[in-house]
């Protein structure tokens, strides 16, 4: 692991982070949790939000897949996903919910920017981002799919976004706002 050159749990919390909460509405898997801070960590996210029946750390089938990155990322529980979602509008986060949606906008087509923060927000496996979050967001952003299958995991899902975002701030890619 020293040969990676990674950074202990102390340095990750006074890193930079890109500023983006990721916001799990009701996930039902703990291992898809885990793979959450995983990926969080992975992308220095600023912080996840666990809302609803998602579970929390410390939990060992979170950890399975977290592998120490609940050490590392900042998490804040909230019970009501609303409740998280008023409160990172109220900063003046953008809200983007990962759903299939009629008014969604692919992937493709989104271009963050740099100046600000966004909440990327991942539903329920089954039933997706609950229709009243859904609601309050200010972007519905959709990954395009060209096989059979209707969707990706949703912890999948986590790493194509974040990988998006990355690659479109480090490129230096601007668009008009979404």
């Amino acid at each position: 692991m020293e040969e990676l050159n990674r950074i202990s749990p102390t340095e990750f919390k006074q890193a930079d982070k890109i500023p983006v909460t990721i916001l799990l509405d009701n996930i039902r898997s703990l291992q898809n949790v885990g793979s959450f801070f995983r990926t969080s960590d992975a992308f220095r996210v600023q912080s996840i939000y666990l809302c609803g029946i998602t579970g929390t750390p410390p939990n060992k089938e979170i950890e399975k897949t977290a592998l120490g990155a609940t050490e590392s990322v900042n998490y804040n529980y909230f019970e009501n996903t609303i409740d998280a979602v008023s409160q990172l509008k109220q900063s003046g986060t953008k809200i983007v919910a990962i759903e299939q949606a009629k008014e969604s906008v692919y992937l493709d087509e989104f271009f963050p920017q740099p100046e600000s923060s966004y909440a990327f927000i991942f539903g329920n496996e089954v039933f997706g981002v609950a229709q009243d979050v859904i609601e309050l967001a200010d972007i519905i952003l959709e990954i395009p799919q060209f096989g059979t299958k209707h969707s990706f995991n949703v912890s999948v899902s986590a790493g194509i976004i974040l990988w998006d975002y990355y690659l479109k701030n480090s490129l230096n890619l601007r668009s008009k706002p979404l």
